[in-house]
């Protein structure tokens, strides 16, 4: 009496999959060649190859798109765009408005020429009557106290001493544009070489030396109370 024949064993989980053996020397090349055209349908792209005689596939090459990187653009009060500027500059204004070592009026003047100037030049096509009037567009309104046309001419002199500005011609004023500046890092480097070649390359005239005594590029303290009194930045005060 023959026994019954054992029952097939079960195995659980996946069966392994045999090893594929590695092809043979001649026909590398075609192996790659097919993976590269996977490759290239994974990536949407069709890889370009060429035959040679020998029947094996070689890459030519691989060509990649980028889509384009879309960015949000500032929303700013107003129709006029923006202006770049300097963090430490901003602040120094600030401090020397706090420590009456800039008048009013200078301060008000160098604002609304700042924010005046042509897109990319760092000049503000303005007449001093022009910056009178521009000034006095809201006090007129309102029937209250305005500036003269000679405190304006004071201020732009004292914001050329402070080579915040200069003159360059009837109703043209400069910018100081390593300062305040309405345009890209491309047109202001462009406008900082013909400043250097109408100084001369001075490097301690305008745009590099910004005064006035006692403004230095460094790290100000952001109190009221400077604490070296001997800064410049209290005991002169002055109206205007």
């Amino acid at each position: 009496m023959t026994s019954d024949p054992p029952a097939r064993r079960r195995h659980s989980g996946h069966r392994p999959v045999p090893a594929v053996p590695a092809p043979a020397a001649a026909g590398d090349d075609a192996e790659f060649g097919d993976i590269l055209a996977v490759l290239g349908r994974q990536l949407g792209e069709q890889v370009a190859q060429t035959t040679d005689p020998g029947g094996r596939r070689r890459l030519t090459g691989v060509h990649f798109e980028y889509a384009a990187d879309p960015r949000a653009v500032h929303d700013m009060a107003g129709d006029s765009g923006y202006s770049l500027a300097s963090n430490w500059f901003t602040q120094l204004l600030a401090q020397l408005a706090v420590a009456n070592s800039i008048t009013k009026s200078q301060l008000c003047v160098f604002l609304f020429v700042a924010g005046g100037q042509l897109p990319g030049t760092g000049v503000a096509q303005y007449t001093q009557q022009e910056i009178t009037d521009g000034l006095n567009r809201i006090a007129a309104r309102k029937g209250g106290k305005m500036i003269t046309r000679s405190t304006v001419n004071r201020a732009v002199q004292a914001l050329c001493g402070y080579k915040w500005v200069e003159q360059v011609g009837n109703g043209r004023i400069q910018i100081n544009v390593r300062l305040w500046f309405h345009g890209n890092s491309t047109a202001q480097h462009e406008v900082l070489a013909e400043i250097a070649d109408r100084h001369d390359h001075d490097t301690g005239a305008f745009p590099y030396a910004v005064g006035p005594e006692g403004a230095h590029q460094e790290e100000l303290d952001l109190g009221f109370e400077p604490e070296n009194p001997g800064t410049g930045l209290r005991g002169r005060r002055r109206t205007g």
